[in-house]
């Protein structure tokens, strides 16, 4: 069972049988990048971060990113030694075998798809707010929003449903679907508004900058108050933490980009080191410009205490930036540029689908992936005659997003995200070791740098910051795998095509490839 291993040459001659289309160069693939990592932490998250960090969420920002920018190093290797889809799950079926690729795999089904319902939770409060602000009209608050979970129970005073998540989730899904190159296209023009709104947005709030705002600088601590989970710097760490896998959602592109061996880790590392630039300015504008202190101490962000304390400080006419569900917007909004505060808003609401959209595709691949080896029904991976795209994954994938999104808040799915994220990040960073070891020889295009200083850290890094998750989000993985484990022995164990001994390359054979598969034009 655990000694199912997919060869790496088998895995790209399966790649080459029944492959997608190549389209993608580095800016294109970089672009990628940066569309889904800038964005969901900032334009969505950093009320959230405010919440259970206060001003030190910067340190956070730099907790999460260094975590990620070790964990890419081991991206990059991988990616560029395998240039196909299926990001961590093709990776660990090559070194680890396929009990654990499936676990990774369904963990990146949670990491995906939850992440890109967040983000459709974050897109719907710009949404609400612009329009408030241009016309005055307000959807009745029980459309706006959904309901609180917690494990006493569903609290529907905050909501029912969150229709406008809802809207804008399907109509990425619809988009995706009619090509990965048109998307790819339509990505690169909102990268570029939203590159220019969050300009703009630390143009006008640094020169404001009032440094009595960065004080209490830590009120949670660095681990929350006593009795708590999930708070404090490096609690916000963990939640923030999906907002820099864009990165992972290039390396599932590899096998859509054109000379992978090197594009692939350009657009990892690159997008990485832009956006953490801009995490940083944005968030010390934020912070300077209005402040960014907790309800209460101890109080988790979506939480129905959390509600409680924000209704109580609205009804007073006061609104901080922790309860702002359009954070950026808000902040220039107080500090007297309204019609700013607007363009944010509408850059929010033109780029923030962006981001939905690089996480649906890096969710619909992995399906993708394990349904050509068999280990999800085959079917999933029809590629539309004319679109070029895998439509049926993609379109089952879009409603299960806007599901949840018009569900559950965007804290909690943030978390939730993240849970599957580290698992995954987690079994990259061991794969690297243990392939270096088991083949030292096979061509390396990227190399990471003192791997065995690198992946450690990565290692360590994200089992630090997933058992500083909210209680919540931490039993969600092993629920989630043991459901998948379930599917996996009723289904994929029998309609595995290693398990059936249907693999077309080996790597002992006389003909099998020694380099990964060249680049097609």
């Amino acid at each position: 069972m655990f000694g199912r291993v997919k060869p790496l040459d088998a895995i790209l001659a399966t790649a080459e049988k029944k492959s997608l289309h190549r389209s993608l160069g580095p800016v294109q693939l970089t672009l990628l990048g940066v569309g889904a990592i800038i964005g969901t932490g900032i334009f969505v998250l950093t009320a959230a971060a405010a919440q259970k960090a206060g001003p030190g969420m910067m340190w956070s920002f730099v907790i999460a990113g260094a975590v990620c920018a070790v964990a890419a190093l081991c991206y990059s290797e991988l990616a560029s030694m395998v240039p196909v889809s299926g990001s961590a799950y093709t990776y660990s079926y090559a070194v680890v075998g396929e009990v654990l690729a499936w676990m990774v795999g369904w963990a990146l089904i949670l990491e995906y798809a939850v992440a890109a319902s967040a983000v459709s939770v974050g897109w719907s409060g710009y949404f609400m707010g612009l329009l408030k602000s241009l016309t005055g009209f307000e959807l009745p608050a029980m459309l706006a929003a959904g309901p609180t979970w917690s494990l006493t129970g569903v609290d529907f005073s905050s909501g029912i449903i969150n229709v406008p998540a809802v809207v804008v989730a399907l109509a990425v899904t619809f988009l995706l679907m009619l090509g990965t190159k048109e998307s790819a296209t339509f990505n690169a023009i909102l990268v570029a508004i939203k590159v220019a709104a969050l300009t703009m947005f630390v143009i006008l709030a640094l020169p404001v900058l009032n440094t009595e705002h960065f004080a209490p600088f830590a009120p949670n601590g660095w681990f929350g108050p006593a009795g708590t989970s999930g708070l404090g710097i490096v609690g916000a760490a963990s939640s923030i933490f999906f907002a820099y896998v864009g990165f992972d959602a290039v390396s599932t592109a590899a096998e859509e980009t054109k000379n992978p061996q090197r594009n692939v880790p350009i657009g990892l590392i690159g997008s990485l080191a832009l956006c953490t630039v801009f995490y940083l300015l944005v968030a010390a504008g934020a912070i300077g410009a209005i402040g960014a202190q907790p309800t209460a101490l101890g109080t988790q962000p979506g939480s129905a205490e959390f509600a409680a304390q924000c209704s109580a400080l609205a009804a007073k006419g006061s609104q901080p930036l922790v309860c702002s569900q359009e954070a950026l917007a808000h902040v220039l909004r107080a500090i007297n540029y309204t019609r700013a505060g607007d363009l944010i808003g509408l850059a929010a609401n033109l780029a923030l689908p962006s981001v939905i959209l690089m996480m649906l595709y890096g969710q619909t691949r992995i399906f993708f992936v394990m349904a050509r080896d068999g280990l999800l029904p085959e079917k999933l991976a029809t590629i539309h005659p004319k679109w070029k795209t895998p439509h049926i994954v993609t379109l089952i994938t879009g409603v299960f997003v806007a599901i949840a999104a018009a569900l559950l808040p965007v804290g909690q799915l943030a978390d939730i995200s993240n849970s599957g994220t580290l698992f995954a990040f987690f079994m990259v960073s061991v794969a690297v070791l243990i392939l270096r070891v088991r083949d030292p020889k096979r061509h390396r295009p990227f190399r990471a740098p003192l791997v065995w200083v690198v992946a450690p850290i990565a290692i360590i890094g994200c089992v630090t910051l997933f058992f500083n998750l909210p209680v919540e989000a931490m039993l969600v993985l092993p629920i989630w795998g043991g459901i998948g484990l379930v599917f996996y022995f009723v289904y994929g164990y029998r309609k595995s095509h290693v398990g059936q001994g249907r693999i077309e390359v080996h790597e002992d054979d006389e003909d099998a490839p020694g380099q990964p598969v060249p680049p097609i034009s």
